[in-house]
Order: C-alpha cells, then sequence, then structure tokens
C-alpha cells in the first residue's frame, strides 16, 4: 500500500524541520498558543496531530486505547501501516520487518512478552550491583580526559565521556565484544542522526548493523557467556514461542542503541546546564546529596526524546484539548508536559532543588504507562554516578567562550554533537 506524502502547509507543522527540532521550547509555545494541540507532520513524512499538555501527554502514552501498531486499530484500520512508512522513507524490504519487530513498536501481550525476558536485568537491585563497574569506567574515562586535550586545552565531553561511558556499561550488560564497541557507537551515531533525504545511507548502516547481530549470535552459540545475550539466544533456541528469530536481532539493536544514547545525551545536556547556572552549579558542589534530585531536574528541563514515538486511537479519545479520532496519530510532546506550568511552577527556571525529597517522577523524560524507558533505573545511576565523579575530578570545568556546544540535528531529540570544555584545576 502506498500514498503520496503530505506536504506541510499553513498551520500545519512539518517536525522535520530543523529550525523546528532545533527549538522545542518555541514549538511547545506554537502548539498552547493553538490551544494545546495541532495539526503536524512527524518524522516518517505522515500526518499526525500533537499534544503538549501534560494531562493529554499523560493519556497518550499510558491509555492502552492508544496502540503503537497501526494494525491493531479495529475495523478499516489506518490508511498507511509502519512498514508502509518505512518502505515509503527508502528502507530496503529486508530491513522493514526489523523496525516493525521492535519491544518499542509492540501491544499488548506481545509488548509484555518481549519486556520480561530482559526486565529482570534492569531492577533496581541488580542496576545497584552494577554501580562498582559504572564507577569504575566513570573514574578511568575522566582519567584519560587531559590526554584528549587539544593545543588550546579544549576537551570535547561528548566525544571521551558522555559517550563512552553508557556505551561500554550497556555493552558489558548485552555481552557486546569490547573490540565490536567503537562499530556500535558509529553505527548508533549515524542512525540517530537519520536524514530522509539520504535512505541510501540509511540502508547503508542498517544493513551493517544487522548483519553483525547476526554475526555475533552465531558467534556466541558456538562459545556461550553467561550474560544477556546468552540468555536471548536461549529463549530463541529453546522455546521459539517467547522469542523468533527477527525478534531476537531486534531486541539486541535496541538494547545497546537506547541504552546509551539517552544517557549520553543527558550527561551532555546536562553539564551544559550546569554550567550555564553557575549557582545551580555551586548549590550541587556545595550538596552532593543533590546529585539524584539534579538528575531528574535535568531531565526534565533538557531531556533527550522531546516528543514520544506516535501512538494510534484505537477509537474516539477525547483529551483535555481535543478529541483523537479512530485512527488518527497522536504525539505526546515530553518537552511540553515537562514545562507545563500547570504541573511545573516557572517550568523554564532550571532549579536542582526541584525534586529534593519527592517520591518517584514528576516528569516523562523517561515515557509514561507500560512503554516506560526499561532503563531508566540504570541511566539515573550513570548519571549520578557521571556528575558526581565529574565534578569532583574537574573542579574547575567550564564551557569555551568561542567554541559553544554543537548540536546535531535529530528530529524529536535534543543531542549534542560536541561539547568542548576546559577542565580547569
Amino acid at each position: 500500500m502506498t500514498t503520496a506524502t503530505p506536504q506541510p502547509s499553513d498551520g500545519i507543522i512539518d517536525l522535520r524541520d530543523p529550525d523546528v527540532a532545533a527549538d522545542p521550547h518555541a514549538l511547545v509555545e506554537r502548539v498552547r498558543a493553538a490551544g494545546g494541540s495541532a495539526p503536524a507532520l512527524f518524522v516518517d513524512q505522515q500526518p499526525a496531530r500533537i499534544f503538549v499538555d501534560d494531562e493529554d501527554v499523560r493519556t497518550i502514552l499510558s491509555d492502552r486505547r492508544f496502540v503503537m501498531d497501526p494494525g491493531n486499530v479495529p475495523g478499516e484500520g489506518v490508511r498507511i501501516t509502519r512498514a508502509d512508512a518505512l518502505r515509503g522513507l527508502g528502507l530496503r524490504e529486508d530491513l522493514v520487518t526489523y523496525l516493525t519487530e521492535s519491544l518499542l513498536q509492540k501491544d499488548g501481550v506481545d509488548h509484555v512478552r518481549l519486556r520480561k525476558l530482559v526486565s529482570r536485568t534492569f531492577t533496581v537491585r541488580r542496576v545497584n550491583e552494577l554501580r562498582p563497574s559504572v564507577e569504575r569506567i566513570s573514574a578511568d574515562l575522566l582519567a584519560a580526559l587531559p590526554g584528549h586535550a587539544d593545543e588550546d586545552g579544549v576537551v570535547d565531553l561528548v566525544e571521551h565521556f558522555a559517550y563512552p561511558l553508557p556505551i561500554a556499561v550497556i555493552c558489558d550488560l548485552v555481552g557486546v565484544p569490547e573490540q565490536d564497541r567503537p562499530l556500535w557507537r558509529d553505527w548508533s551515531h549515524r542512525l540517530t542522526r537519520f536524514d530522509p533525504q539520504r535512505p541510501e545511507e540509511m540502508n547503508q548502516v542498517f544493513g551493517e548493523l544487522i548483519e553483525h547481530i547476526h554475526g555475533m549470535i552465531e558467534q556466541r552459540r558456538k562459545e556461550p557467556h553467561d550474560d544477556l545475550l546468552d540468555a536471548l539466544i536461549h529463549a530463541r533456541d529453546e522455546d521459539g514461542d517467547r522469542l523468533n528469530g527477527t525478534e531476537l536481532v531486534t531486541l539486541i539493536f535496541t538494547l545497546v542503541i537506547a541504552g546509551h544514547e539517552t544517557t549520553a545525551h543527558l550527561i551532555g545536556n546536562g553539564t551544559v546546564e550546569l554550567l550555564r547556572h553557575p549557582d545551580q552549579l555551586e548549590r550541587l558542589r556545595d550538596e552532593p546529596g543533590l546529585v539524584p534530585a539534579a538528575i531528574h531536574e535535568m531531565l526534565r528541563h533538557r531531556g533527550t526524546a522531546a516528543v514520544s514515538q506516535a501512538r494510534y486511537a484505537t477509537e474516539d479519545i477525547p483529551l483535555h484539548t481535543g478529541t483523537v479520532v479512530r485512527g488518527e496519530r497522536a504525539i505526546a510532546v515530553l518537552w511540553g508536559a515537562n514545562h507545563d506550568p500547570d504541573s511545573h511552577p516557572a517550568p523554564d527556571r532550571f532549579d536542582i532543588t526541584r525534586h529534593h525529597g519527592r517520591p518517584g517522577e514528576n516528569h516523562v523524560a523517561f515515557g509514561h504507562g507500560m512503554h516506560y524507558c526499561l532503563g531508566a533505573a540504570l541511566a539515573r545511576q550513570e548519571g549520578e554516578v557521571a556528575f558526581t565523579q565529574l565534578l569532583s575530578s574537574y573542579p574547575g570545568l567550564s564551557l569555551v567562550e568561542d567554541r559553544p556546544p554543537r548540536p546535531a540535528f535529530a528530529p524529536g531529540a535534543l543531542r549534542l554533537e560536541e561539547l568542548p570544555v576546559r577542565l580547569g584545576t
């Protein structure tokens, strides 16, 4: 099934527009001015309706009447499937299934089935057991930073700390060999910066990644280890009803890529926020016990994901700022919920004490409902370790006046391509 690609017009927000992607605050204000919801074109070039109200965002993310798979919309369904949209972006036919079978795209019992296979690895208890390893990796990376400084004494914190820390942790956890990690970093970097105008690059990168995972699985069958990868292979080989071959491959790349991208940009974005708010930085140095609360504020104020994945209404669903009709796609703007003045007084103020002493999360940076981020506890812990050690190791850390942080064009996300800093003394 194919359809003509809709084109943006007056009143329709194009989420592929680099200016929109670069300024989620302006996006949210524009939608708020329109009443809290507005028509849009999503990154797959298909129409949707976007919502910024905190109540609406939480409903879209948690109400089971909103589904990830358009095939689960009853009746005549929707006019274009997810596979059709991927083909429309130019993805090779042999690669389409790997993206439609992802844990992130599953609903109901299928989502629960896949999530159960890996959820024990990400429990709070298991994450706490990992802390000494996270601290060791972080300390080693920080000790090596001076050796990466250029002739002006400038170090790229994204390249040499924000990315290497979480990718080392998740690769250890899943079972990706150390010598392969630079490949994963490169694939992740290119996939998360996908340019819809260059589908040949997406096909090349994604094709290489899928082929590599197949090879990794076959090698592991010959030489078993005791890690998550072995457990998933066992689930596939011993009981195919729990995990099929495509799902196995998809689950591996989802865990590795999603398992480090968010954390890498939490560290990058959070560092920028602290260095741009010296009063908050000084407060954090004076009161290290505020680090967990500071992590939540970094996630709320400038979390990596600005918008959610699309969800489809299985029936007409009234929301606070409008009704989503059956078959229509709804996009929850996480940045909107996290900057909703009704939920977060003075939402544009960066305040590391905002969450101190509060149980749970009052932001949606990790999502909400069934698809709440599986690795949230691990990401928070990595952030706590990273900032505790970074600030104690380099108390004179500062931004570089004539080399500002360089953002990456990534529709729906807030990522840094480069974060030049001086380490100080």
